[in-house]
């Protein structure tokens, strides 16, 4: 079965922390026999606009192509406008830079597994129409919750990416109601798993990993990790933990708020910056907790990576986050709220809210159903079924052999 993996993002050599779910995914595929190939469209400015403005003027230095674990990664160019998915949907010039590298490269996929309605899934709707590909699409929070408000021509976009689709995946049950309410398409929930390997914990304590990582031994630590924009809630996480004696907050990531982050918070606040995927697991386990106060998520990974080294999560009550904590949905607070933090922080640190009966039967639940392995066996049930309902695009392929 040969699959190609559309999507915006995956991680390089470069920018090793980009998108690595998407990685997790295609590896743990690999390994169950299936033959992927990725392409990650790489948006690039036109001149005439990067010469009005600097931002305009970076560019996305990576390789066309690369291997990666055994996985070939293409990085197709293509044209890209500012704001593109508010106003002007990139999905035909996405499709052109992706059926350049497919006759390229002689890619002759089964089908294409797209990742977000917009700009993978467009993409995919066009390549479909040209060749007759069948397409999969994976809807993961944003593309669902936010992208088609922007407007009329977004919300277009999304519901063509969605209808077209042989078949529909959401992160969570919610995502899965939400597009069956804005469409009348229905969407299964596949949740993303995790490598439940690398997030175990090791023989070493919480002292020493703070020595190692050079975190402060005596302060409470209230971790977060992801991009810091403010859609993250990080202004309230900061004003909540600033006015907690003993208490810091460690942000680790990077993004637009960092600088007024530590204005807002001076020393109550802890910015390492970005850090290698593989030191993730210690920063959560030198955290008391863990906090994702966002404004809205699909199935956030790294809650089910605190969770399964047992550590607290203090979350809001969005997205997919209330039926992964099902009967504990009473720990979740609500977005935008700086004094629900503070007191849920509060209640973490020194009441014993998230004992160790909560600790075990969430660490037990992430096991039982957010494994990587868990996700890939039914993922490839889905591919199976694209495929049987086009066995004409299948006979199609065997001829051209």
């Amino acid at each position: 079965m040969k699959v190609l993996w559309l999507t915006s993002v995956y991680p390089s050599e470069k920018h090793p922390s980009e998108g690595v779910f998407h990685e997790t995914q295609v590896q743990e595929l690999l390994k169950q026999g299936i033959e992927v190939t990725v392409i990650c469209p790489n948006p690039v400015n036109p001149p005439v606009l990067r010469m009005l403005k600097a931002s305009y003027r970076q560019k996305r230095d990576l390789p066309e192509q690369e291997v990666r674990s055994g996985v070939t990664v293409y990085r197709p160019p293509y044209p890209a406008l500012p704001g593109q998915l508010k106003w002007a949907q990139p999905s035909k010039r996405i499709a052109a830079s992706v059926l350049r590298a497919m006759q390229r490269h002689q890619l002759s996929p089964d089908f294409i597994h797209a990742h977000f309605a917009m700009p993978s899934g467009g993409a995919a709707a066009v390549i479909q129409k040209e060749t007759k590909i069948p397409y999969l699409l994976t809807l993961h929070g944003s593309d669902v919750n936010v992208y088609p408000s922007y407007s009329k021509g977004a919300q277009a976009a999304f519901e063509t990416a969605v209808r077209q689709a042989s078949a529909v995946l959401t992160v969570s049950e919610e995502l899965a109601k939400k597009t069956n309410e804005m469409t009348k398409v229905e969407a299964k929930c596949l949740p993303l798993g995790i490598p439940l390997q690398s997030f175990s914990r090791t023989e070493e304590g919480q002292e020493g990993i703070r020595k190692h990582l050079g975190l402060p031994l005596q302060d409470k630590l209230v971790v977060f990790v992801g991009r810091l924009v403010k859609e993250k809630g990080l202004l309230e996480l900061a004003d909540a933990v600033s006015s907690m004696d003993g208490v810091k907050a460690v942000f680790v990531g990077k993004g637009p708020l960092a600088k007024e982050l530590k204005e807002r918070a001076g020393a109550s606040i802890i910015l390492p910056g970005q850090v290698p995927n593989e030191q993730v697991r210690d920063y959560l386990m030198a955290a008391d907790l863990f906090a994702l106060p966002s404004y809205s998520e699909g199935m956030p990974t790294v809650v089910l990576e605190a969770l399964a080294l047992k550590v607290p999560v203090i979350a809001t009550r969005v997205g997919g986050l209330p039926s992964l904590f099902s009967t504990y949905q009473h720990l979740l607070v609500e977005p935008r709220s700086a004094r629900q933090l503070k007191e849920a922080i509060h209640a973490c640190l020194y009441e014993n809210r998230w004992n160790e009966a909560v600790k075990n039967d969430l660490h037990e639940m992430v096991h039982t159903e957010y494994s990587s392995e868990h996700n890939a066996k039914h993922l490839i049930q889905q591919y199976e079924k694209v495929l049987n309902q086009h066995p004409s695009f299948k006979q199609d392929e065997m001829c051209k052999e």
